[in-house]
């Protein structure tokens, strides 16, 4: 049997093959309905089946978008990476994932890889992108947009999250419980200093405990992202004699390690102990007691970061504010802050 061409699907419908390619690609120019419903029909009939790898080499790229996170296995950017995906598929678009698990290195190999499997985009998660992955990005001129992290070493265009803001919301909450005063756990001596949520979510803290004239000396306390290290620096840190009265965390998956380190001790929250984190993954809600915490839209966030790294004139002219979409943070009150 011969094989079903575009040109088929065409006659068929009574139509172009440039519409037909509109149709299957779903763009770039938009289509009547009714044209639409005939074309589909057509394809349906004829069994057609898009020959992807002959588009790819006419066009020089893929219908894949890569995406690179520090790492999948944290809830957070499995929910990010699952946003993504269901936003690109929207577009008629794939997802290729890579874990960097935090390492330069990695992260290069996966830009590198995706770059050379032509990929339509890029959606790049760094925590700190180095000169390396910097140089390897500019070397291809790729499609790149920065989701939720924004690292100085390069200046492509950015979705994040109002980090900085939202911390102070948790902490400013926290306080007017009336707690004498709000500890932070932080991230580590490795998380940059700047473009790195934790690290705003750390001076957001910083900030509202200066707008409420307490001090912030002794009260930062390193812990790693993920709950199971953070486990073990609550267990040291709510064993000690100076144990704070309230602890803002900088991820929600420190904040369910510090809830099952306060368990086991057997420190009741939020009677003696209250907790607040940042993200508002799923299962924050289902935390003992549940987790006061900061959310944004990270679906919004992933359409956004789709959008931009498919459409046209992504490179655009323009100061390092404009290049950055910055979504809002908003407070999800629950009880291991105190409230009922």
């Amino acid at each position: 049997m011969a094989k079903v061409t575009r040109d088929d699907v065409a006659r068929l419908a009574g139509t172009s093959t440039a519409v037909v390619s509109y149709v299957i690609n779903n763009g770039p120019r938009p289509v009547a309905p009714a044209t639409r419903e005939r074309v589909l029909a057509a394809i349906k009939e004829l069994g057609y089946r898009p020959d992807r790898v002959a588009q790819a080499m006419a066009s020089r790229r893929t219908d894949l978008i890569g995406l690179i996170v520090p790492d999948a296995r944290q809830p957070f950017f499995a929910e990010m990476a699952h946003a993504v995906e269901w936003a690109a598929s929207e577009r008629g678009k794939m997802v290729l994932v890579g874990n960097s698990d935090y390492v330069g290195e990695r992260e290069v190999h996966y830009l590198r890889a995706f770059l050379g499997m032509r990929v339509s985009g890029l959606i790049l998660v760094s925590h700190a992108l180095n000169d390396l992955a910097a140089a390897e990005i500019d070397a291809w001129d790729a499609r790149i947009v920065l989701l939720h992290e924004r690292p100085e070493a390069i200046d492509d265009v950015a979705v994040v999250t109002d980090d900085l803001g939202g911390a102070q919301l948790a902490v400013r909450h926290l306080l007017e419980h009336g707690y004498e005063y709000v500890a932070c756990m932080g991230g580590t001596a490795e998380t940059p200093s700047v473009g790195d949520p934790v690290s705003d979510h750390v001076e957001g803290w910083k900030r509202a405990m200066k707008e409420a004239g307490l001090s912030t000396e002794g009260r930062l306390f390193e812990a790693p992202y993920n709950r199971y290290d953070a486990y073990r620096v609550a267990l040291e840190l709510l064993s000690g004699p100076r144990r704070p009265p309230a602890i803002f965390c900088s991820t929600d998956d420190q904040a369910i390690g510090l809830l099952r380190a306060a368990r086991e001790l057997r420190i009741d929250v939020p009677g003696e102990l209250a907790v607040a984190g940042f993200d508002d993954i799923k299962e924050a809600g289902l935390a003992d007691p549940p987790l006061t915490t900061v959310a944004s839209d990270r679906s919004a966030m992933a359409r956004a970061a789709v959008d931009l790294v498919l459409d046209d004139g992504l490179r655009v002219a323009g100061s390092r504010r404009e290049r950055l979409k910055v979504f809002p943070s908003r407070l999800v009150v629950r009880r291991s802050c105190g409230c009922e």
